[in-house]
């Protein structure tokens, strides 16, 4: 073997032994001739998992997926040139969405690179500050040093990638040809063997000013963001039982299903709903919030935060860059949510606070559940959908309406049930394939409900369906346009509304489902939806496309807004 192949060989042989060493044992390949050589080492790897997808935006949203299913880094490969620019809509939300996605870009070597070589394009920090660090690494050669530079930086960017706050790194690495490497070769001995990455826990001072913030507070709430698929449930139910505070679940958080009885009254999840209603925001003012995880999906309660401006306001957030859109924090703590829950052991009597909230939650939840309000709207066939969902079920959804109807409508249950939406930048691209690489990661029964627009920005992202096997069913709520804005300032230009934000394409789907040889139903009821709901699922792909109108729509939603608002204008605060 000559000298070149035997450096190519040992290079990513090497590479690749010490992401998997790394916690990195999942790759997404974009296929492509620049970056052969790593895909042949990956696909080599009895310990490297590998999938396919030709479409690198679509391939990037899956890779981001997988992290969100496992928690765990997943490596992203594809071929020098606009191949790596597809990646950066997945790249940039990973990065607000705190995902430890390895980005590796494969590139030309140095002397081709602009000089007007063909796929040639200036990768060097191409992402920006949408990773937390770039490294553009050395040229394969047959020499030690190079071999334990490229080890050690790789673990170092590996490390940088899982340390909070968690993101993306972008690993840039230029091949020359030959690109074929000896199949048959192993990697050579590596030196580094083991990271260690440790946990913060509470300082003594963190403790006592926690104690003495929940004693003196007359009002307190918590509240929920997001939270990792790996969150332990028990830990945060039984520190939310000693305080005995309203929590304000946001869907994302995952702490509406399987509420513990003992618990399960404390557990808000009407709290958008009711915060709509000027006169109940009036009384539940609060003196203390303590916040975990990034801000609720919320509107009305943005708007009831920044009104208030809560005496303490409380982010618990283990990164220095904490999250505070709204400017209210007065106290942060450089911790992990687990620790607080964990070593805070505050006892607290409920208080007539606590029970205005739990009494309003409920009377929410009863007008949610009267049959008078509803009327074939997309909240009537998102409140259906979620009534039969089975047990141990995922569902993904996409930003704009459908999260905020499962704000409103998904309540709080014993079944095991999560939750995933892409809300780093709230964007509604690549929203399939974060589906697919949900389900893929986390091997159960998943969900999809999705808008049409949305639907339609990432249809590559099925293409991953005819390489591998899946089990996903799609809800497409076919509203022929932008439902979202229909509740905005702008749907009041009628001139223009249409043109610029209703963007009505009159596009189904049916035709995609045939192509992709998927199980189909299109219904306009939502009888006929619990009728295909409840039909057995045929194939491993199911599309359901569900009709609706916008316009119905908005007044439907606003109707059971009303109702709830004059009803609990009666509780006393």
């Amino acid at each position: 073997m000559n000298d070149h192949r035997a450096g190519l060989t040992n290079y990513v042989l090497r590479l690749t032994e010490t992401l998997v060493q790394q916690g990195a044992n999942k790759a997404v390949i974009s296929p492509g001739s620049r970056s052969t050589p790593l895909a042949y080492a990956f696909s080599k790897s009895e310990d490297m998992q590998t999938f396919i997808q030709t479409d690198e935006r679509s391939a990037a949203f899956y890779a981001l997926g997988l992290v969100k299913a496992t928690g765990r880094p997943v490596v992203l490969l594809c071929t020098s040139g606009t191949a790596a620019s597809n990646y950066h809509p997945a790249v940039t939300e990973a990065y607000y969405a705190r995902l430890p996605l390895i980005v590796i870009t494969a590139d030309r070597p140095h002397e081709l690179r602009e000089v007007g070589a063909p796929q040639a394009i200036d990768q060097i920090r191409m992402f920006g500050e949408h990773v937390k660090e770039s490294v553009d690494f050395p040229v394969p050669e047959n020499r030690a040093e190079i071999l334990n530079y490229m080890e050690q930086r790789a673990v170092r960017l590996l490390a940088v990638a899982k340390t909070a706050p968690q993101g993306p790194v972008h690993l840039n690495v230029p091949f020359r040809e030959p690109l074929l490497i000896d199949l048959e070769g192993q990697a050579p001995v590596s030196r580094f063997q083991q990271q260690f990455i440790g946990e913060a826990s509470l300082s003594n001072d963190m403790k006592d000013f926690l104690q003495q913030a929940i004693t003196k507070s007359k009002r307190g709430i918590l509240i929920i963001g997001e939270q990792p698929p790996e969150l332990q449930k028990e830990q945060f139910w039984q520190f939310a039982k000693l305080l005995q505070w309203p929590v304000l679940c946001d869907p994302l958080s995952n702490l509406r299903s399987q509420v513990p009885a003992d618990c399960i009254d404390l557990c808000i999840d009407q709290y958008d709903a009711l915060l709509k209603s000027e006169t109940f925001s009036e009384g539940v003012q609060p003196d203390c919030v303590i916040r975990f995880g990034p801000q609720p999906v919320s509107k009305p309660l943005t708007l009831f935060l920044k009104r208030v401006c809560p005496k303490t306001y409380i982010v618990v957030d283990e990164s220095p860059n904490y999250r505070d859109p709204l400017g209210l924090t007065t106290h942060h703590l450089q911790t992990t949510a687990r620790s607080v829950w964990q070593e805070m052991d505050v006892c607290l009597e409920r208080t007539d606070y606590t029970n205005q909230w739990l009494q309003a939650n409920q009377i929410s939840t009863d007008v949610l559940n009267d049959e008078m309000y509803f009327n074939g709207d997309e909240g009537h066939i998102v409140r259906q959908f979620i009534a039969h969902l089975p047990n141990k079920a995922d569902v993904v959804c996409s930003s704009s309406m459908p999260i905020r109807d499962l704000d409103t409508y998904f309540k709080k249950t014993e079944k095991d049930i999560s939750l995933f939406c892409n809300r780093g930048t709230n964007g509604i691209d690549g929203v399939v394939s974060t589906a697919l690489g949900i389900q893929e990661g986390r091997k159960r029964t998943t969900y999809l409900l999705i808008g049409d627009l949305a639907f339609l920005h990432d249809l590559n992202g099925l293409i991953i369906s005819r390489l591998q096997e899946t089990d996903l069913t799609i809800i497409i709520v076919n509203n022929n346009g932008g439902g979202i804005f229909s509740y905005l300032p702008q749907a009041s230009v009628e001139d223009y509304y249409e043109q610029l934000f209703g963007t009505p394409t009159n596009l189904t789907f049916n035709h995609i489902a045939a192509m992709y040889e998927a199980q189909y139903d299109a219904v306009s009821t939502v009888e006929a939806f619990e009728n295909v709901m409840q039909a057995t699922k045929t194939s491993s792909l199911r599309m359901i496309e569900v009709f609706t109108n916008r316009a119905d729509n908005v007044e439907a939603h606003r109707t059971v807004w009303r109702e709830i608002a004059k009803r609990v204008e009666c509780i006393e605060g």
